[in-house]
């Protein structure tokens, strides 16, 4: 098992915070402590999860809770890469229909930019990365 790293980017006002690994409930009070401390360097976060190996409902609320906090408080906070395979506890709870969700993190910088072309994910927008039909 690859061991967990967290990344952070800081693009004009905005920070993007890079998950590498698998988030669960051994990991999530890390993950939470992290993006605390993202939070009080910035009130625009992208988390990027492309290279999120898994995820269980631990770190989703995890990330629920920093989404409302922001969104509480005026700020942004948008998951950009999400992949359906690897993060499934954002489709099965319904909440990839709620969190503002970008297919990569230029796309998610370009909306909070103003920008962007509306291409978040939201209630009856198509899902990035949700299931493929497999060819086996």
């Amino acid at each position: 098992m690859a061991e967990l790293r967290f990344l952070m980017e800081t693009h004009g006002a905005s920070v993007v915070v890079g998950v590498q690994g698998e988030l669960d409930v051994t990991s999530s009070q890390r993950f939470d402590d992290f993006l605390s401390e993202v939070a009080a360097a910035s009130d625009r976060v992208i988390l990027d999860m492309s290279q999120v190996d898994f995820m269980d409902t631990t770190a989703l609320a995890v990330i629920v809770a920093h989404w409302r906090r922001q969104a509480d408080e005026g700020g942004a906070f948008l998951l950009a890469g999400a992949r359906y395979r690897y993060t499934k506890a954002l489709w099965i709870t319904g909440l990839a229909d709620r969190l503002p969700m970008y297919d990569t993190v230029k796309e998610a910088l370009a909306a909070l930019a103003g920008t962007g072309s509306g291409a978040a994910s939201g209630p009856g927008a198509s899902q990035p990365g949700e299931p493929e039909a497999s060819a086996g």
